[in-house]
């Protein structure tokens, strides 16, 4: 946890982080999943598409999400356990399906896997799903494609909840709207480009009013444009989303969360955040993000030509072998650190801070499974 201020002389401070053994990690989550009325291979994927984000470090969109948005999902209905897609369009290469609100984390991976599979037949494969919810994180999604040597797109939009004004606009339009792109790159770590278009993920946001802690200019401005690094504000209502590229490249960031409106909710038919009913204030922080829209889209390079991943492997080593700057800080790609890092967390453990450690405890008793397994302590 990052502090506000130097520590004070004294004990030494509190631990701050445990490390979770992953495969113990991994157990618990599904078997949560599995309790919450999940049949047993569909808990799995969804824990394994949950603990993407600790294993990678994008802790905001990792086990944190378990009790603050999975579990309400599937709590209050908004989500079925149990659901089984529905096929609306099938032309082969493209397939429309109607998720039926089964849950996101599980849905997005079948419906990736599927486009892959299309892709291997057709060179192309392209699934849009409507009547979804929260994936998690699209990377985890788009890298199955890069598992199977293919370039792997996905598109979100985020349903009914709208948290992003449009440059110059007073009413709020637009989710987070994620997009992420993953590519194999021969021997070297497969890319992966994992963002969302607007400056930061309310995850991001949450995360540090959690940890009591400032987030840097740039990202939540108030009404009248200015900034705001108070991120309890955003809930508050106090502060919105700014757009990737800053106050002067906003609209670069607004265009590509049009962009995802467009591939995920247009294309599918699901719910959009640019509505007539938004121009009433209909939304907000707190809006349900029901009937999310995606778009995920595999391309199977080694269909139209040979020597695809050879090139590939070229390109990514031509970027690291790029002379650096500082021979300390080597030039990497997108995806690089997130491969090593993972790597590492399967085999030394997973950090989880000791609140949300503690929230797992608190669930495990409460429904009679057991915690996560603690390898050590870490600061």
């Amino acid at each position: 946890m990052t502090t506000l201020s130097p520590e004070p002389p004294g004990p030494a401070p509190a631990r701050t982080t445990v490390l979770t053994d992953h495969d113990s990690l991994s157990a618990f989550l599904t078997a949560v999943f599995a309790d919450r009325g999940l049949p047993p291979q569909r808990a799995a994927a969804s824990a394994r598409a949950l603990c993407h984000g600790d294993l990678t470090g994008m802790d905001s969109h990792g086990t944190a999400n378990l009790t603050r948005l999975y579990l309400p999902l599937l709590d209050e209905g908004r989500a079925d356990p149990r659901a089984e897609p529905r096929t609306v369009t099938d032309l082969g290469a493209a397939v429309l399906l109607d998720a039926r609100r089964a849950l996101g984390l599980w849905a997005a991976t079948e419906a990736m896997d599927l486009a892959v599979d299309r892709a291997a037949r057709h060179g192309i494969g392209m699934v849009a799903v409507r009547g979804a919810t929260h994936l998690g994180c699209a990377g985890y999604h788009a890298l199955r494609a890069a598992e199977r040597g293919m370039v792997g797109l996905v598109a979100s939009n985020c349903g009914g909840q709208r948290i992003a004004r449009p440059p110059g606009g007073a009413a709020a339009l637009l989710g987070t709207n994620p997009l992420s792109a993953a590519a194999p790159a021969g021997d070297h770590p497969p890319f992966l480009l994992d963002m969302s278009t607007t400056a930061a993920p309310t995850g991001r946001i949450r995360q540090a009013a959690r940890e009591g802690r400032p987030v840097p200019e740039g990202l939540l401005c108030d009404d009248r444009g200015g900034p705001v690094t108070d991120p309890a504000a955003f809930d508050a209502g106090r502060a919105h989303l700014m757009w990737l590229g800053g106050e002067v490249g906003r609209y670069k960031g607004f265009g590509l969360g049009l962009l995802v409106e467009v591939l995920s909710a247009v294309v599918s038919g699901s719910g959009r955040g640019p509505a007539p009913r938004a121009l009433a204030g209909d939304g907000g922080p707190a809006g349900r993000d029901d009937d999310i829209g995606y778009l995920l889209l595999a391309l199977a390079p080694d269909a139209l030509r040979a020597g695809a991943r050879e090139d590939a492997e070229e390109l990514f080593g031509t970027v690291l072998g790029c002379p650096p700057v500082d021979p300390a800080d080597p030039v990497r790609y997108p995806g690089w650190h997130e491969h090593h890092r993972a790597r590492e967390r399967r085999e030394h453990g997973v950090p989880l801070a000791t609140g949300l450690y503690g929230e797992l405890v608190d669930l495990a008793e409460r429904t009679g499974l057991a915690a996560p397994a603690i390898l050590g302590e870490d600061r």
